[in-house]
């Protein structure tokens, strides 16, 4: 216990003293479900907390050793954890399937990789870090199911009444043999563990004849199959080939099913988390191998540039153009962070940031123009122009000079409008001013854009832009 109030003191010293309150109240009351795959966005809400305070917090935790940190790949359309992932280096692209939808998907870090937090089996041990000792629907609730799915005790138990015909825990090794009645209904044999089912289209006319199905359970992921059967008796046996213990249950794909499949709240996606600037700077050693490469479907890129920096050197010297340039980049930086941003690298005068919301990179295009402004006044002059271009697409998140970065033609393109810029306006493009939250946004502030075409190097045709006066 001293050990743990000695990391929570230093908790205390990085991150939000309400967040460090809650969390402390998590560990020491929280049921034990409560602690396995934690969605921070949901704790956010339950706690009435701001999200990017939560964040930090239990990441520092994490560095801390309080919570263990993982990267779930999910069924989009179940909400099943394809694969658990203590590091994003053994993340795969794709290559993940779900049995109990018959789908494979790509690991997209834009909604299908959740990032959750499980406490410390050294700061208090619960049932799920021996996952094979937890009863049967825990298992299914708290392992099969991400942290985004919204299942109370009310949930699972119409799961069990109305759903499930029948369930069974079979240890490594044996057989049993069900004994059930098909309905003349869709029914699903699921096992959570090996995370494999096979579907029993039943139709037809009812019989009274015994029908007789068999499956083995193994190390191997079978696709899954589809038996016709007729609504009756039916012996299904079962053998467990694996060296643990299996759960199989027979469900019915009925409305409940669909209803209950259908609850889910936000969770904290990979891409959020990898815009985020104190996992940038908390988790430098959890990046990416040299040969990955995750697509992201859209992000939104910000780069600035300040304008005629050799002339700044020459004009007012070396000591104090560093010192102008370093103010610069600390609020430059400072609006970044807080605008829920994150810094992917600094060039020389110039930064690189991304965002997850192409509203969240406009505000700090607005704010950093006012910081410039305000630079400015303190010196009595107009000579710190900071050129901003905001764009947003698709990209690739790969490893560059041994760190995390970003790949393609989005990032060129961010990098070709900032250069439009000539004085203290912002360029951004038609899919950042399409975003109905930059719309709203440009509405409220009443910004009137201008629009014109631009000729970008290195891009063939030209593109519309919007500058932002």
């Amino acid at each position: 216990m001293s050990e743990t109030r000695a990391q929570f003191s230093v908790l205390k010293q990085t991150a939000d003293p309400a967040v460090v309150d809650a969390i402390e109240r998590l560990i020491a009351k929280g049921q034990d479900r409560d602690l396995n795959r934690i969605n921070l966005l949901d704790f956010s809400a339950r706690n009435g907390l701001d999200e990017e305070k939560v964040i930090s917090a239990f990441l520092h935790s994490a560095r801390l050793g309080l919570f263990d940190l993982a990267w779930n790949v999910l069924c989009p359309g179940c909400g099943g954890v394809l694969g658990a992932h203590e590091t994003l280096k053994s993340l795969r692209h794709d290559d993940y399937n779900c049995a109990l939808c018959a789908k494979g998907y790509e690991a997209s870090v834009d909604d299908r990789v959740e990032v959750s937090f499980t406490v410390s089996p050294r700061i208090r041990r619960i049932a799920a870090h021996d996952p094979h000792t937890l009863p049967f629907w825990e298992y299914t609730r708290q392992m099969f199911w991400s942290s985004g799915m919204e299942l109370n005790d009310d949930d699972m138990k119409r799961l069990v009444d109305e759903v499930s015909l029948e369930a069974l825990e079979l240890p490594a090794g044996e057989k049993a043999v069900f004994s059930l009645q098909l309905p003349n209904q869709f029914v699903i044999v699921f096992e959570p563990v090996t995370h494999s089912a096979h579907f029993i289209n039943v139709q037809g006319e009812p019989t009274r004849e015994r029908q007789q199905f068999s499956i083995v359970f193994n190390k191997l992921q079978a696709p899954t199959g589809t038996t016709d059967m007729r609504p009756g008796p039916l012996r299904l046996s079962l053998e467990n080939q694996t060296d643990h213990r299996v759960l199989p249950s027979v469900w019915v794909a009925n409305d409940t099913l669909h209803e209950l499949l259908g609850k889910r709240k936000p969770i904290l996606t990979a891409k959020r988390m990898l815009s985020n600037q104190t996992f940038r700077d908390v988790f430098k050693a959890d990046n990416l191998n040299a040969d990955q490469r995750l697509k992201i479907t859209s992000l939104t890129f910000l780069f600035t540039d300040l304008k005629g920096s050799t002339a700044l050197y020459e004009r007012v010297g070396d000591l104090a153009a560093f010192d102008l340039v370093r103010a610069h980049f600390h609020a430059l930086l400072e609006i970044i962070a807080a605008e829920k941003g994150a810094v992917v690298k600094t060039i020389g005068d110039a930064v690189m940031a991304t965002f997850i919301r192409p509203e969240h990179a406009i505000v700090a295009g607005l704010r950093m123009r006012e910081a410039m402004k305000q630079l400015n006044r303190e010196r009595g002059k107009e000579d710190l122009i900071v050129k901003i271009g905001i764009h947003e697409g698709p990209c690739l998140a790969v490893m560059l000079n041994e760190r995390q970065d970003y790949f393609g033609q989005t990032v060129n393109i961010a990098a070709r409008v900032q250069s439009l810029s000539t004085a203290q306006e912002m360029h951004i493009t038609a899919p950042v001013i399409e975003s109905p939250g930059v719309a709203s946004l440009l509405e409220n502030r009443s910004i009137r854009p201008i629009q014109k075409e631009a000729a970008l190097r290195g891009i063939a045709d030209k593109m519309v832009v919007y500058e932002i006066p």
